[in-house]
């Protein structure tokens, strides 16, 4: 196996850009507005502060397991020791549904985003999808776009991380210009006007909760860091620290995010914002510096929050994708490494090439896409969390550089608050339920996930599953 090792090429600043890069994406750009709206401006910062802390318990129990058993396809791994072959093939291929819908719609947003910078882009109208123009011009943008990052993540994933540093940095400074703008050209009266949404202190909290409930969707990504464990040269206990931190720092830039807008928007102006542009957090940033050229800057801020997202996305889905290959899940010629860069090269054409193609079918598919995404990475999350008490209490002696105090608590909440988040997309009424276009894309992967599933085991026989996994015992 050693012609298959990968380069260990991540530092702890690429740990970091990597999963922070994940989590920030274009939602701060446009859903800030819907969020003040729904909840207030301390509304919403509380609320994410409480959907945060949700989030934190999936994350902890994610730093002790990469620690523990720091290997390619995390996921993968920790399910396969919980729940064995069938549970980890369940989990993995939830895994990457969840991945390759971001990286798809990452790029159908690109170009998308273009628009608002060069409104005259659109050439050459080609159909109609879904209500959805779909212009030539749109296509080639977005498809021309998805074929580098696809070529910058084969040629090695310390090119990738190079680009997402230079993004991530982008997407920081942005983030600290809005927020110097606001407090130099802001009021705390408009926050006060705003601060919280509703009718009496009941409503005001129900309105937190609801923001609570939906922001933990704007924390996936972080758990792109297990998926490339063989490639990160980093002590494994600082990792879990790392893992941690990346998503705390997601929290307290989606915060400052809308605290900077609550300064320099009133209530009238966020109204206004939504009715015309739509990108409220732009509209702040052109308030608070007196020009339009500022709210350019600030969606060339969302841009590279995009690609950061994006580019992390794809990173985990191969690698998820090699993780399947290697145990015989799925074919093995996606185990498949680049003989000279060490990336899984097969895993990456696929996925590469499917978000090459996803403008072809426009905009609106691709929302139904992202939102079975969403729930696939609920159920990933679920497993997972369930997995971490699974091997606690079957491998209570496994070495862990990172471990939790009161694993059971920690599993407990982390359990419940991934499986209530998946309910949401099945429960009617929810908000969130899945449509039926979205059940017919869960449905469909998971027969084609079924027809690799009963070809696999028929095609590998024993190999099937046939994943070994080492690791270190405490010392007594």
């Amino acid at each position: 196996m050693k012609d298959k090792a990968f380069n260990k090429v991540l530092n702890s600043f690429d740990v970091i850009v990597v999963a922070f890069g994940a989590m920030i994406g274009w939602g701060w750009v446009v859903s800030s507005g819907q969020w003040i709206q729904s909840g207030g401006v301390l509304g919403t910062i509380i609320g994410f502060i409480i959907g945060g802390l949700m989030i934190y318990f999936v994350g902890l129990t994610y730093a002790e397991l990469t620690t523990a058993l720091p290997l390619c396809g995390g996921e993968h791994v920790f399910s396969f020791m919980s729940f064995g072959s069938v549970g980890s093939f369940i989990c993995t291929w939830a895994l990457i549904l969840s991945y390759m819908g971001v990286v798809c719609y990452e790029a159908c947003s690109f170009p998308t985003i273009l628009q608002y910078l060069f409104p005259n882009m659109l050439k050459g109208y080609l159909y109609t999808v879904q209500g959805f123009d779909v212009y030539a011009s749109w296509v080639a943008v977005g498809s021309i776009m998805a074929f580098l990052i696809m070529i910058i993540n084969i040629i090695g994933i310390k090119k990738s991380a190079v680009m997402q540093t230079v993004f991530t940095v982008a997407i920081a400074a942005v983030g600290i210009i809005l927020l110097a703008g606001s407090v130099f050209s802001g009021s705390m009266d408009n926050v006060a006007d705003q601060a919280f949404i509703g009718e009496g202190t009941g409503a005001s909290f129900q309105n937190i909760l609801g923001i609570a409930m939906m922001t933990p969707f704007f924390f996936f990504g972080f758990d792109v860091i297990p998926q490339a464990a063989e490639e990160i040269n980093v002590p494994l206990k600082k990792l879990g620290r790392l893992m941690i931190l990346s998503i705390v720092l997601a929290v307290v830039f989606y915060a400052l995010v809308v605290f900077s807008i609550g300064l320099v928007m009133t209530q009238d102006d966020v109204k206004a914002s939504l009715e015309s542009t739509g990108l409220v957090t732009a509209d702040a940033m052109s308030k608070a510096f007196g020009t339009k050229m500022m709210a350019k800057v600030l969606i060339i801020g969302g841009l590279c929050g995009i690609i950061t997202s994006w580019n992390s996305f794809l990173i985990g889905g191969s690698r998820a994708l090699y993780s399947m290959a290697d145990s015989h899940m799925v074919p093995t010629v996606f185990s498949k490494l680049h003989p000279k860069f060490k990336t899984p090269v097969t895993a990456l054409v696929l996925l590469g090439g499917l978000s090459v193609l996803a403008p072809f079918v426009g905009r609106m598919m691709l929302v139904w896409i992202v939102d079975a995404a969403n729930f696939a990475c609920c159920l990933a999350y679920c497993m997972v969390s369930i997995s971490y008490l699974v091997i606690r209490k079957k491998y209570p002696n496994m070495k862990r550089p990172y471990k939790n105090k009161h694993y059971r608590i920690i599993g407990i909440i982390a359990s419940l608050m991934s499986g209530t988040m998946m309910l949401m997309y099945i429960l009617p009424g929810m908000g969130c339920t899945l449509v039926w276009q979205e059940w017919i894309i869960v449905a469909g992967w998971g027969l084609l996930g079924l027809g690799f599933f009963i070809w696999s085991k028929v095609k590998y026989g024993k190999k099937f599953g046939d994943l070994k996994v080492e690791y270190e015992e405490e010392k007594v």
